[in-house]
């Protein structure tokens, strides 16, 4: 029968549609003659049939009522419907009017029949679906084994997926009901499905209705509102999942495909960020753009979300291979239109860099490209050094050579009064870059933030990585706390924040509370659906060398100013005098070449003063090498 239906389906919706309109037709002219239509009126009516056929059965088809499955039928389809209808009839009482001038035509006849033909059309439709979603579930029943799911939020988040359950018994789940704080959705009924209580209730009801998995479909869910259901299913002991918030999903369409286990950003989300696109566009849009470190896990999202404003050319910049090839790859199949150049190099290659810059003429740099790993940085300062601080100048340089019009460098919170070489060195290239603003036509704009959840190497990799292998799990010191952003959230402040200003400054994110790290792997632990201290051991392994309890973003002498985005503000600009500042890192720059540790870090503390170098441990002098003397320029 269905195959039948399958094969027939365009002559079966023509004959619906014949049926209808002749239907409509003689039941206007019933309504009208109170049931009797008098014998004087068939002649004309055997007249008007087939023209009234004609029009409505064209008119249906070009404006697409042909198309479509009735038992999906919705809103913009009873929109179809209204227009077909209207278009149709006006038609038809244009012919009537015109042609015949309304002889034993009743004027009436001509409205019901419109009104008649847009309810039969309708109603069929929507008997069809009601038909589906109401009745033939009662009568199938739920199959044996069916997930009984409460969905928590009866929002149009969760009504989407209660209906599309209702619709979809392929699915195994059976919905019990709704959960919601809402007063206005107390003992309400949404797709069929009751709000049986409130979040606080969530343990009595999965006890009441045997409930298997709990659905959270609230997309303007905080983080904390997040954490407090999740805690309840687990003192319910039932299963729970999540959909993303509706802005992480394509066009807005909630679906149960989109569902997916509930993960640390959840319970760390806070409110979504809210751009000036016409802004960013502004600087983006048409431009020839260049990304160092485009590999990296902030130059690979950097590269995405440019790529989205329509840049004319894209250029990746990183001396890595393998994730150079894979973004590239990525944003060749998501924006085939752009302008794509791969270019493997090094940031610390003079005459590699100035090359590409000569040759690409970039307008607007990002430079993403550093040495991050604090540890490892403590035990190669010449690299740190090199990378950070050389790299950066190099990269720099060419911008203001070639005249590039925005120049983004980002920075991290460990630059705040660092007690680390990897701290120490972005701070210099700060320094740096502030410098050069002072004399460029360039903007050189510089972004300062914590840590970013899920970046490559970080403490949440390597937290899942120690769960899986049945643990420990190692946190250097139990009252240690790091500020976190996810990736995505860092990069669009990123790029809002290169569309302000003049240049020179240093704008600061809304990082949110700080977080204890102790209190993350706890979290994973449990998402990981092992029990902390039990399942799984943390073990406490004591600081790291250069490494801090807790981290800064600003120092006391920058100041913070608000900026028009609620998110960002601005620190002041601290002034260098520029050829001191030039020969100290010249020297700074040499002493790297030499792999002379001792005069790295006195170099280092020479530029920032505040760098607390002590936990490094390294035999220094006591005196100050100035290393305004140094050798020539490199």
């Amino acid at each position: 029968m269905k195959s039948f239906i399958y094969n027939n389906r365009l002559l079966i919706i023509v004959l619906n549609k014949t049926l209808i309109i002749i239907g409509s037709f003689l039941l206007a002219f019933l309504v009208r003659f109170d049931l009797s239509i008098p014998q004087e009126y068939w002649p004309r009516i055997f007249v008007l049939l087939p023209v009234l056929l004609g029009i409505k059965l064209l008119v249906f088809w070009r404006i697409g009522l042909f198309k479509g499955w009735w038992r999906y039928v919705s809103m913009p389809d009873l929109t179809q419907i209204i227009n077909g209808n209207l278009l149709a009839s006006l038609i038809f009482i244009g012919y009537v009017v015109f042609v015949h001038r309304l002889e034993q035509i009743p004027r009436s006849v001509l409205l019901l029949d419109g009104v008649f033909c847009l309810m039969l059309m309708g109603g069929v439709r929507f008997t069809t679906r009601a038909v589906r979603e109401s009745f033939l579930p009662m009568v199938s029943g739920v199959r044996a084994g069916a997930v009984r799911v409460l969905v928590v939020g009866a929002g149009d988040a969760g009504q989407a997926i209660a209906r599309e359950v209702r619709s979809n018994k392929s699915l195994d789940i059976q919905i019990v009901g709704f959960v919601d704080d809402d007063p206005l959705k107390r003992k309400g009924t949404f797709q069929g499905f009751k709000v049986l209580g409130r979040q606080t209730d969530l343990e009595k009801l999965v006890l009441e209705h045997d409930v298997n998995e709990i659905i959270i479909a609230i997309s303007s869910a905080s983080g904390p509102q997040i954490r407090a259901i999740v805690d309840r299913c687990r003192l319910a002991e039932v299963k729970f999942k999540i959909l993303p918030g509706v802005g992480e999903l394509i066009d807005g369409r909630v679906s149960v495909q989109q569902l997916r286990e509930v993960d640390l950003e959840d319970l760390l989300g806070r409110d979504p960020i809210v751009l000036d696109k016409a802004q960013i566009n502004s600087y983006l849009q048409g431009k020839r753009v260049l990304v160092t470190g485009a590999g990296g896990s902030i130059g690979s999202e950097i590269c995405r979300q440019v790529a989205s404003y329509g840049p004319d050319k894209l250029i990746l910049f990183d001396n890595a291979e393998t994730p150079l090839f894979h973004i590239e790859l990525e944003l060749a199949s998501k924006f085939p239109n752009i302008h794509l150049v791969p270019i493997i190099g090094d940031v610390r290659n003079r005459s590699r860099v100035n090359g590409i810059f000569d040759a690409q003429m970039p307008q607007v740099v990002f430079h993403a490209a550093a040495y991050k790993h604090v540890p490892m940085m403590e035990a190669n300062p010449a690299e740190a050094v090199n990378n950070n601080v050389q790299g950066t100048r190099l990269v720099a340089d060419a911008a203001h050579a070639v005249g590039v019009e925005t120049f983004v460098m980002i920075s991290t919170d460990k630059a705040v009064r660092p007690t680390n070489v990897m701290g120490a060195t972005k701070r210099v290239a700060e320094l740096y870059v502030q410098s050069l603003d002072r004399k460029s036509k360039t903007r050189f704009v510089t972004t300062r933030f914590g840590n970013v959840l899920g970046s490559n190497g970080s403490v949440i990799p390597t937290f899942k990585e120690q769960i899986v292998s049945g643990g420990p799990v190692t946190v250097t010191h139990s009252e240690v706390t790091r500020f976190f952003m996810t990736i995505p959230e860092a990069t669009q402040l990123v790029l809002q924040a290169g569309s302000m200003g003049q240049g020179g400054e240093i704008y600061l994110f809304d990082m949110g509370e700080p977080v204890r790290i102790v209190k993350l792997a706890e979290d994973l632990i449990r998402l990981s659906g092992l029990r902390p201290y039990e399942d799984i051991e943390i073990v406490f392994t004591g600081l790291r060398p250069g490494e801090k309890l807790y981290e800064e973003l600003l120092l006391d002498e920058e100041g913070a100013l608000p900026t028009h985005h609620e998110k960002i503000c601005v620190a002041s600009a601290a002034f260098r005098e520029p050829e001191v500042l030039k020969w100290q890192i010249e020297g700074l720059v040499v002493a790297a070449t030499k792999i002379d540790k001792e005069n790295i870090y006195l170099g280092l503390q020479q530029i920032v003063p505040e760098f607390n170098f002590s936990s490094v441990n390294q035999p220094l002098s006591a005196k100050v090498i100035p290393f305004i003397a140094t050798s020539s320029v490199m």
